[in-house]
């Protein structure tokens, strides 16, 4: 491949920067390469040298696939059945054996969620399940009977019941990502911090990408360490898959291709002139992997290569899973390719399409609908491929949701206990973790705040976040969280 540059093929003119880098990839891409390449800092103000690329001890995965439901899952029609609901359905939790769930001991972590009527009696009745659940795989974990595809896959599963947050809104969204409240400032997504810390598997793809929209309380990830972190936003379209992501002004890739092999002659007669001048050559490598990445990332998204049989295991060939489908098969060929970290979120739009105040029944089967095969068909795809073992997946959401009714047939906000799975990656498959009480109220057992998640991500990934830190950026100790040993292999 010759040396790219930013002239005009047939004028030989330098070219604005802006139209250079609608020429190339984006203008997020260049920066996050510059900035790899030592040639730009990720935030000037900071005394800040770029980490190694490597990891900081034997990693067990190299890629992480983040997906990520935006809205509110509700945990006990999902990952974490709870019949108690069904059998105490319409009483107010201190009419049943479990009323110190509402203890304002044990709802000190944020505002309290009793709600009283005029006579001061609750009106936060429990809402029965509103679906079934059975026992999946060979280890016997009860799942909801929305997620069959996903119960199909349970052996390779490690489910976590007992995730707590401290945010009761849907900034809790950011707060999963970054490990703190929205309220506290701007801080690194966990994405952000893989690709700071991590190099490039793959120099002809982007590292670190998003996939689905991401609502503006949750749409960026480097914050401090810079632009050059954020993800970059990719649609599943072979024909227009990036922001800038192929040549303007009608230029052909033959007429790109003669300015950049003229320029890249010039640029050697150049570099014999001034032969100590290492940002010109870090330069040169940087637009070239843009080059690069024009043609990389349409073929990467290119489903129609695929065999119909892989097209059916990620529902393609269904309307209700075509969508997320495509995502999902998407994802499975960024990560064959190298690409490090993908976070897919699903249902953005307001508050988050999970946000089942009312009609929850309706709401939760419309959105498995959507998501479980595709997810599964992931699983399987990565496992016969031999990538599971490398790859880290996890399903999460920014909080569950409460084991009352919220009008007639809906369940509010819920932070003081929820589930995340995740699989692959060096976890172990076919586990429970932690345990909320019997009517999903509290995490009574092995309780994990959702850094816990991010540490245990960085641990398999071979990263010691405070080896991370910034100059002047010190991390809350919380902010680092806990590796969860439990669930590694």
């Amino acid at each position: 491949m010759k040396s790219p540059s930013p002239y005009h093929p047939l004028t030989l003119s330098p070219l604005p920067r802006r139209n250079f880098l609608k020429a190339g990839l984006s203008a997020i891409a260049l920066g996050a390469m510059l900035a790899r390449d030592g040639i730009v800092q990720a935030n000037p103000a900071e005394e800040w040298q770029p980490p190694t690329g490597k990891p900081h001890f034997e990693p067990k995965a190299k890629s992480v696939i983040w997906l990520f439901m935006n809205g509110g899952v509700a945990h006990m029609e999902s990952f974490d059945p709870k019949p108690e609901l069904t059998k105490y359905a319409g009483k107010a939790i201190n009419e049943t054996p479990h009323k110190d769930a509402q203890n304002p001991e044990k709802l000190k972590l944020a505002r309290v969620t009793v709600i009283n009527d005029a006579n001061g009696q609750q009106r936060n009745k429990l809402y029965p399940l509103q679906v079934g659940f059975k026992k999946y795989g060979q280890a016997g974990i009860e799942l909801s009977d929305w997620v069959p595809h996903v119960g199909s896959c349970v052996d390779d599963i490690a489910i976590i019941r007992s995730m707590y947050t401290t945010d009761d809104n849907h900034g809790a969204q950011t707060q999963f990502h970054s490990g703190r409240h929205m309220l506290d400032g701007e801080y690194p997504t966990l994405g952000g911090w893989v690709h700071y810390g991590l190099g490039s598997i793959n120099d002809n793809l982007p590292q670190f990408i998003s996939l689905g929209k991401r609502e503006y309380w949750n749409a960026k990830d480097g914050h401090y360490l810079g632009p050059a972190h954020d993800a970059i936003p990719v649609r599943v379209d072979p024909k227009n898959p990036l922001d800038f992501g192929k040549p303007a002004n009608g230029l052909t890739a033959t007429e790109q291709q003669i300015g950049f092999d003229l320029v890249g002659k010039l640029n050697q007669l150049k570099a014999t002139q001034y032969p100590n001048d290492a940002s010109l050559s870090a330069r040169i490598k940087a637009y070239e992997l843009a080059y690069r990445m024009q043609t990389s990332v349409p073929e990467t998204l290119n489903l129609d290569i695929e065999t119909k049989a892989t097209q059916e295991m990620y529902g393609i060939n269904d309307p209700a899973t075509r969508d997320f489908g495509m995502q999902m098969l998407a994802t499975r060929r960024f990560v064959e390719r190298g690409v490090r970290f993908i976070q897919v979120q699903h249902g953005a739009g307001g508050a988050g399409a999970w946000d089942a105040h009312s009609g929850l029944k309706t709401n939760h089967s419309k959105n498995f609908k959507s998501v479980d095969k595709p997810i599964a068909g992931l699983l399987k795809d990565l496992k016969q491929r031999g990538l599971l073992e490398s790859t880290l997946v996890v399903f999460a959401s920014e909080f569950g949701r409460t084991p009352g009714s919220q009008g007639a047939d809906g369940r509010d906000h819920h932070i003081y206990g929820f589930s995340v799975w995740m699989a692959g990656g060096g976890l172990k498959g076919g586990i429970v973790h932690g345990a909320t009480d019997e009517i999903g109220f509290h995490a009574v057992e092995n309780r994990h705040y959702v850094t816990d998640i991010h540490a245990t991500i960085l641990h398999q990934l071979g990263l010691d976040s405070r080896k991370l830190e910034i100059p002047g950026r010190k991390r809350l100790d919380i902010d680092h969280g806990k590796p969860i040993r439990e669930i590694m292999a």
